[in-house]
């Protein structure tokens, strides 16, 4: 994808770094900094949580990718400018993480439009956690995943230990964050990390055949339905239950779920508008 034309002529690194277009009805989300394969810096953070903020609010975008350039998805959170450990004072730190890596991966949660994680290359830590937290991941088989923050001494950030054990169970989430292992794609398949993994050259391929499949939907259906699941899994059963109700009372009064059940009726291929 070539930048949109609210990317042309600028020259800070938040919109170099992070190249976006909208087409089809889906707003890709492309890192570009290869070189540092794809470490994010705050900059960059912010940019990617104002395009899925803009992504919610904007009823001509229906899906969004994140992807990125070169060889490497996201090697995490580039730490180049962090305050030493002596100029911090108690509550720094949790106060970064807040404002930082959580809220990050709770932009990807909280986007109102379907997200797909497009994982080119190696996807390490915060990185990885940015992938786990879309609704749904692709990955080229060249691809890894990895918990690498026990190899630098580090407790696991960015909703890591939210994510993984509700998405593979506490037991194998504590195997990949005790170990630090890599994860190759297809192992990450294997365990429901990815949906699917496919031969490099068609992951782009792949992801454009989702994600317009998904801005073709009926919009605000999937976005309850993501409201729906997110929450299932921390909700009781009458709780999910209640969700469940409110979210259909919403739904029936848009315009796609009125053309979905006269196509039914019609015996007709419905034609969603978003709306």
């Amino acid at each position: 994808m070539s930048p949109s034309p609210e990317d042309s002529g600028r020259t800070d690194p938040a919109h170099s770094w992070v190249l976006h277009a909208t087409d089809n009805g889906v707003s890709w989300i492309t890192l570009n900094r290869p070189a540092a394969m794809n470490a994010v810096t705050r900059d960059q953070r912010e940019r990617i949580i104002d395009l899925l903020a803009d992504a919610s609010a904007d009823p001509d975008v229906r899906a969004v990718v994140i992807t990125a350039t070169g060889k490497g998805f996201c090697a995490g959170a580039d730490l180049r400018g962090s305050p030493s450990t002596g100029d911090r004072v108690p509550g720094d730190v949790a106060r970064m993480i807040r404002r930082g890596a959580q809220r990050f991966i709770a932009a990807v949660q909280d986007c109102e439009k379907p997200v797909i994680a497009a994982v080119n290359g190696t996807a390490a830590g915060l990185g990885a956690h940015l992938a786990f937290a879309c609704d749904l991941v692709l990955a080229a088989e060249s691809a890894r995943f990895v918990e690498v923050f026990v190899r630098r001494g580090l407790v696991p950030d960015g909703g890591g230990a939210y994510l993984l054990p509700r998405l593979i169970g506490p037991q194998r989430a504590k195997e990949l964050m005790f170990f630090g292992d890599a994860l190759p794609a297809a192992e990450a398949e294997r365990l429901g990390l990815v949906n699917r993994a496919v031969p490099d050259g068609e992951l782009a391929k792949t992801a454009r055949e989702w994600a317009e499949r998904l801005a073709a939907g009926p919009t605000r259906a999937l976005a309850l339905t993501k409201q729906l699941v997110n929450a299932s899994l921390d909700a009781d059963r009458e709780a999910a239950f209640a969700a469940e109700a409110t979210a259909q009372e919403i739904n029936m009064t848009t315009a796609d779920a009125q053309e979905g059940v006269a196509s039914f009726v019609e015996r007709r291929t419905p034609t969603y508008r978003g709306r």
